[in-house]
């Protein structure tokens, strides 16, 4: 309990609709910190690796069931099979972060992980009926854990914080947010290679082994174990009472439109240029862009706070894509596409950061999984909509959206709510 001990000791969040806004501004000369003095933090890298691995069926499940039941069931049943499992999980992250603020990581994140890998493995065992496997995908993808969401909470927010400094919280979030990326390159991967060696059936079993393992590799730990919220009175309507968190939230729907639009473009980009490996290279390219570009941001420490932060890389994100609508050849896209990807871990990463700032510390894990759960909207979204509108238009167009509602969650100058910045681990609350 080392990181327990050496976690400063901070007075619960204010309770509000703007709770967490008044957070004192970081000193001028703070430490830098880098990946390494993060990753030496005890329990930091098994618990992102935990979080890496039980996040994998995030991008196995969809693939695999598309595989498992395709046969059976036909391609559109199929298709709508694993859009059912996105939506699902869209819905269930949200409770499941509410129900790990109320009695903790172990118990919310466990039994979670058990309903859904039961769920998962149904889908192979149970009678072969499509009714029969839409309930189970359904139950699988609600009561999937939000594994995401908890590390983030872990990093710097309740009883049980890990990071011992401000400047290692935003180290440490940037390293997550560009490690993430991994997951939409190894998951699917990872399903074709068991499909292809073994069967359609063990690729669906091996999704549902990886995300128990990583979950249990997470809540085995002494510090999620001892995790707590702030203490408070619970409140229904949760972090979207917040009228910066609704903004927040209603901005990552278009910063998702984009990211979920870049399949069927890369589709598009394969029939066009003739060139079908375009396919899957360039949602990977899209992601390895992020990697990179989330890994050089965070390798310094930049001035100013967050919400100007959040401003400057919504306009720059929105920028990165302009150079693929103009793509000319299979060489040009794949450069464009990594381009593209280059802001887009640094601005999930700010975005994480300001929303675990302005959370109610009662609510901190859910305000976390409502992010992803808009974002994963803002994702669903640009993939249908890509089918019906010009494809190059609407990159440009979603990201605009975003930085547009991005911009107006900054408050003005003089308004009396200041700038918000990286949050100090809360240490231990009793």
């Amino acid at each position: 309990m080392l990181a327990l001990r050496r976690a400063p000791v901070r007075p619960p969040a204010p309770d509000g609709p703007d709770a967490g806004t008044r957070t004192p501004p970081a000193p001028s000369g703070e430490e830098r910190v880098g990946y390494r003095e993060v990753l030496r933090v005890p329990y930091a890298c098994r618990l992102l690796a935990g979080t890496l691995i039980g996040r994998l069926p995030t991008a196995m499940a969809p693939l695999a069931v598309l595989v498992v039941t395709a046969d059976d069931h036909g391609y559109g049943t199929a298709s709508a099979l694993a859009a059912l499992y996105l939506l699902a999980s869209a819905v269930g992250g949200p409770l499941s972060g509410r129900l790990a603020d109320r009695y903790g990581q172990a118990r919310a994140f466990t039994t979670g992980a058990v309903v859904s890998t039961i769920a998962l493995v149904t889908v192979v065992t149970g009678p072969d009926r499509s009714s029969w496997a839409a309930g189970c995908v359904l139950v699988a993808g609600a009561t999937r854990p939000a594994l995401e969401s908890g590390l983030r909470a872990l990093w710097g927010t309740g009883c049980g914080s890990v990071m011992p400094s401000r400047a290692h919280q935003r180290t440490a979030l940037m390293l997550d947010g560009a490690s993430q990326e991994l997951i939409y390159i190894a998951g699917p991967i990872a399903v074709v290679s068991i499909a292809v060696t073994v069967s359609a059936q063990t690729a669906l079993l091996a999704t549902a082994a990886v995300g128990l393992a990583g979950t249990v590799l997470v809540v085995s730990t002494p510090v999620s174990r001892a995790w707590r919220a702030a203490p408070g009175r619970a409140d229904w309507l949760g972090p979207i009472r917040s009228a910066r968190l609704r903004t927040m939230y209603l901005a990552m729907v278009g910063v998702g439109v984009p990211i979920g639009a870049i399949t069927p473009l890369a589709v598009a980009a394969g029939d066009r240029f003739h060139t079908p490996v375009l396919d899957g290279l360039l949602p990977a390219v899209l992601s390895a862009g992020a990697v990179l570009g989330g890994l050089i941001y965070g390798y310094r420490t930049w001035p100013g706070a967050h919400d100007r932060h959040l401003t400057v890389l919504s306009w720059v994100f929105v920028a990165g894509w302009l150079p693929l609508t103009a793509a000319t050849g299979p060489a040009t896209a794949v450069v464009a596409t990594a381009v593209a990807g280059l802001p887009m871990a640094a601005l999930l990463s700010c975005a994480f950061t300001l929303t675990g700032t302005l959370a109610p510390g009662r609510s901190v894990t859910e305000a976390y999984a409502l992010l992803v759960a808009a974002l994963d909207i803002g994702c669903a979204l640009g993939t249908a909509l890509a089918g019906a509108l010009p494809t190059t238009a609407l990159l440009p167009a979603g990201a605009v959206a975003g930085a547009l509602v991005l911009t107006a969650i900054r408050p003005p100058a003089g308004s009396g709510h200041p700038s918000v910045t990286c949050p100090a681990p809360e240490g231990a609350r009793s």
